[in-house]
């Protein structure tokens, strides 16, 4: 029985270090082809495939071998070779640039769709059921994250070691090592073959692989009571706050789904396999925070759906909304799973299997013609043109143009032919672009800015300025909302304009044709909090040599904001460079 147990331990790591080296030298070969400029890299919609099955499908046969059947493994290698290989096809064929391999998100997609759907197979594969028991799920996956978290470890660490030895090397004049270590016929191999064999190690001891995921599962658990907190504290002050300040982040959605997202790990560190109760803070944390889940996903789809009204339809937009179906799945069940008698969060199981085919069923329509962000980005946005909703001169042909592949591409040459002499004029003069070019700023408002002493406002000359040249200041720009100071701080009886860039002043001069940057305050580690000292009013100039600025009881120091020539002529107007530092007051 040993002996049997031994043979199939030094077979299964054959394998893996087999299966490492293969994956090397196919990264390594297609490598070169594309640095020769010769087959398949000449033809993208075979290079894609083949580079992408190379990457990805390997991992399937480093996690499945030894715990899947041969055949059941044969089957599911194959069938992630047809899976990467399909999605890579897709991403090419439709893509910005024929020339290039497809987007970062279609090889997250391959890696979240490979991992997902091999460990919904692995478990049913080692209970032989359709749907294995939750235990099981929780083992492998949770097993396996580790492992791919300690393996990517390994290699990293493995090449340190490398380049440290071949820096000491290196100082006794010995460089070989270090040409060895910069081949990529060595460098391609080794990295595949050290993770093959760090996925190994890992196998052989489970045990300690699943001491570390206990370890770190408790320890995230303990994170939830303070997760859950901040979420529900948040929500309490919607009511006082209102949503306005929500939308004008204009990120509302990505940070709603982001504590999404972290409320659906830290509960599921707490329920772990479901086997053992947690402590009771823990038990409640979970309950709760499984019933905020609700109002966090519905401010994120009504932050998306208003967005999408007001502009339409955009490849973020697309994947945000993908984003908010998996939420919204999770928030329903795990609420069923809060309010449900019966055994704690029991429902949370079924809801996480679930989520898991809807997040492939996503996966499959978001990569595939049946939802592709472009299409459906293209197809709305025409929409929006041909109504009217949108004006010609407003519509961004250049996406068209650069930014969604061929569904763009074939509607600005349906475009090119409207009956609206606009629509055809910009499509024609978009088509015949060879590269991006930044859009034209439209002329920036600075109205809107709060301006300190109350009851002051911004000079005439400085809001009607053309600001669309480079002002030298981040707080001129669209959607600007520095607070600005008008402050005398060089003593020539004329107010200067201050904008409050975070812990620094920006200090705007008028020169009798111009209002310029003339100086700043540098920021430093120990910095002031200007807005607050804006509101209170503890802001004053002070008459000394450097002209600095006093906060309460903090002195900062002014800098030029030019150099070399400029710096000089501001030298003539009185300033002038005396450290980035800044003192208490004594």
């Amino acid at each position: 029985m040993d002996q049997t147990a031994s043979q199939s331990a030094r077979t299964t790591t054959a394998i893996r270090l087999g299966t490492g080296l293969l994956q090397g030298l196919a990264l390594f070969l297609l490598h070169q082809a594309q640095e020769a400029k010769v087959w398949p890299a000449t033809q993208p919609l075979a290079f894609a495939p083949l580079v992408l099955v190379a990457l990805f499908a390997p991992f399937v046969i480093l996690a499945g071998i030894g715990a899947l059947r041969r055949n059941s493994l044969i089957v599911w290698a194959l069938g992630a070779a047809a899976f990467a290989a399909g999605l890579a096809f897709y991403g090419a064929w439709q893509g910005v640039d024929a020339d290039k391999m497809p987007g970062f998100p279609v090889f997250a997609a391959i890696a979240a769709g490979l991992f997902i759907a091999h460990h919904l197979i692995q478990p049913a594969e080692a209970e032989r059921r359709v749907v294995a028991r939750y235990p099981a799920y929780f083992d492998i996956t949770w097993m396996h994250g580790v492992q791919l978290v300690l393996s990517a470890g390994f290699t990293a660490a493995f090449w340190i070691l490398l380049f440290l030895g071949a820096s000491l090397f290196k100082l006794i004049g010995i460089d070989a090592f270090q040409k060895l270590i910069s081949e990529e016929a060595f460098a391609f191999p080794a990295t595949t073959v050290m993770f093959a064999a760090a996925v190994q190690l890992t196998d052989v001891r489970s045990t300690l692989v699943r001491g570390v995921r206990t370890v770190a599962l408790t320890l995230l658990a303990w994170l939830l009571p303070l997760m859950t907190l901040i979420a529900a504290g948040f929500l309490a002050s919607l009511p006082f706050t209102g949503l306005e300040p929500l939308w004008k982040t204009k990120a509302a959605t990505a940070l709603l789904l982001t504590a999404a997202a972290h409320l659906i790990v830290l509960i599921n560190a707490a329920y772990q396999d479901g086997e053992d109760a947690p402590p009771v803070v823990l038990k409640w944390a979970a309950r709760l925070a499984g019933l905020l889940l609700v109002p966090i996903s519905l401010l994120a789809a009504y932050g998306l759906a208003l967005r999408i009204g007001q502009y339409g339809l955009t490849p973020e937009r697309v994947f945000a909304a993908a984003f908010v179906v998996i939420a919204a799945g999770y928030a329903l069940g795990y609420t069923i799973a809060a309010v449900r008698p019966g055994a704690w969060m029991k429902a949370l199981e079924k809801t996480n299997v679930a989520q898991a085919f809807v997040a492939i069923a996503l996966i499959l329509a978001l990569f595939t013609p049946i939802a592709d962000p472009a299409r459906l980005s293209v197809q709305d946005q025409v929409g929006r043109l041909e109504r009217g909703k949108v004006k010609a001169e407003a519509f961004d042909f250049q996406f068209l143009r650069f930014d969604s592949g061929r569904y763009g591409k074939a509607a600005l040459e349906t475009l090119k032919a409207s009956q609206d002499p606009a629509i055809a004029a910009r499509a024609k003069a978009a088509a015949a672009q060879a590269t991006k070019v930044a859009p034209v700023i439209e002329k920036i408002d600075l109205s809107k800015l709060t301006v300190y002493p109350a009851g002051r406002a911004l000079p005439e000359s400085f809001l009607r300025q053309d600001w669309r040249d480079d002002s030298g200041s981040g707080c001129i720009g669209p959607g600007s909302q520095c607070p600005a100071l008008l402050l005398d701080v060089n003593a020539d009886g004329k107010d200067e304009v201050l904008l409050a860039r975070g812990a620094s002043f920006d200090v705007f001069s008028f020169d009798g044709a111009r209002w310029r940057k003339t100086a700043e305050t540098p920021y430093v580690c120990d910095a002031v909090d200007l807005a607050a000292a804006l509101k209170a009013g503890t802001v004053r100039a002070e008459v000394t040599p450097q002209h600095d600025i006093v906060v309460g009881e903090r002195r900062l120091f002014m800098v030029p904001a030019g150099e070399g020539c400029a710096g000089e002529a501001l030298k003539n107007t009185g300033w002038y460079k005396v450290g980035i530092i800044q003192e208490d007051l004594q």
